[in-house]
């Protein structure tokens, strides 16, 4: 069973995400939580103590709760466990993981740290819609950190405080759509459309469901289309090259890739795309010298294992401190990685657009924020 202290986390962490917690049963394990919105958060207090009997329960066999299971633990889960979450479509959010999201909601002096400092207030905002700005700010960290479930969450929270607030209502489609929901994400973009016909993120949600559903050149005409519209939009440029990556077409990438430096130059994810472009069109020495270039400008060592990861390249080598050598020593097996990493142990470039067992996504640039 689980101890006082970490029911009251539990406690705390499911009613800031805006959840009851009087519903909550205990288990052996922890405790277990079944939201409104169909998700099952399991909250595992020592990970060492759980069987794959247990996790297979819970994701429960031949039923649909593994696509809708959310593991909170403070600890880490051996990585059998994790693997086997992951494979029924879970979510794990472990170590500093659970660590970032409970500091986040204010709640860190329960795991015995200092409260992080608020951030400044917007001095034109009223109190509430500060409120929003702060749930809809949490929804997209975790969505950029490859965490739908958690960003699901948080955007549904969002809606619920202004129903009418129609960037929760795409944040909840993206959400949808990067957990392979795509029918679902599909009707909320086209509920924003009916009342904004413009709304540009709801028209690239609606192009990534066409994606999701094994329609990649329907896909990437939407967006050439929007590119017709206005050539300068930069956010529309990134998800066409997303798509053509998808595709395999990497000299119609090289061409977009170029047309976006030339706006961001010093843009590292960009040169490092830039440099796997050339690479696969058979301009190898350049490819690698824009690879360089790319870590240069700061490109981070998590964040190209990542991109490495996505587009089925070898991992890169760790480099070493400043000073040792300019080699690169390789990472150690089951290093961890930051909170930007996705939750199921597996970093992200960006959300996904597709279901979790379709090849995911990268995107040379963050979308652009409202």
């Amino acid at each position: 069973m689980a101890s006082a202290p970490f029911t009251q986390l539990a406690g705390e962490l499911v009613s800031a995400m805006g959840q009851s917690f009087g519903a909550a049963k205990p288990i052996d394990e922890g405790l277990l939580l079944e939201t409104g919105d169909g998700f099952l958060f399991a909250f595992l207090e020592d990970p060492t103590k759980v069987s794959l009997e247990a996790v297979r329960k819970l994701s429960g066999e031949g039923g649909n709760v593994s696509a809708r299971l959310v593991v909170f633990t403070p600890g880490r889960l051996p990585l059998l466990l994790s693997q086997e979450i992951v494979k029924r479509g879970g979510t794990v959010l472990e170590g500093p993981r659970f660590a970032e999201l409970t500091r986040q909601l204010g709640l860190g002096s329960l795991l015995g740290e200092e409260p992080r400092p608020a951030r400044a207030p917007h001095p034109r905002l009223l109190p509430s819609a500060q409120q929003l700005d702060e749930v809809v700010h949490r929804a997209r960290t975790w969505l950029d950190w490859g965490v739908p479930a958690l960003a699901l969450r948080f955007y549904r929270q969002a809606s619920e405080m202004k129903p009418e607030f129609l960037p929760a209502k795409v944040g909840i489609g993206r959400s949808l759509l990067a957990l392979g929901l795509s029918d679902d994400a599909d009707r909320l973009f086209d509920e924003v459309l009916a009342v904004r016909p413009d709304d540009l993120e709801a028209r690239l949600g609606k192009a990534a469901v066409l994606g999701a559903k094994a329609e990649p050149r329907r896909e990437v005409e939407v967006y050439r289309a929007l590119l017709a519209e206005d050539d300068a939009r930069t956010e529309v440029r990134a998800h066409l090259v997303a798509a053509l990556v998808d595709l395999g077409d990497w000299s119609s990438a090289l061409v977009e890739i170029e047309a976006m430096l030339s706006r961001t130059p010093e843009d590292a994810q960009l040169r490092f795309l830039h440099g796997v472009a050339l690479i696969r069109t058979g301009r190898s020495d350049l490819g690698e010298s824009e690879r360089e270039e790319a870590r240069r400008l700061g490109l981070p060592f998590e964040r190209e294992v990542a991109l490495c990861e996505h587009l089925g390249l070898p991992s890169p080598r760790r480099p070493l401190p400043a000073g040792i050598s300019t080699t690169y020593a390789a990472p150690a097996p089951g290093a961890s990685g930051t909170p930007g990493e996705s939750a199921t142990r597996s970093p992200r470039a960006g959300a996904s657009r597709r279901a979790p067992t379709s090849r995911r996504r990268v995107r040379p640039t963050t979308r652009k924020r409202k």
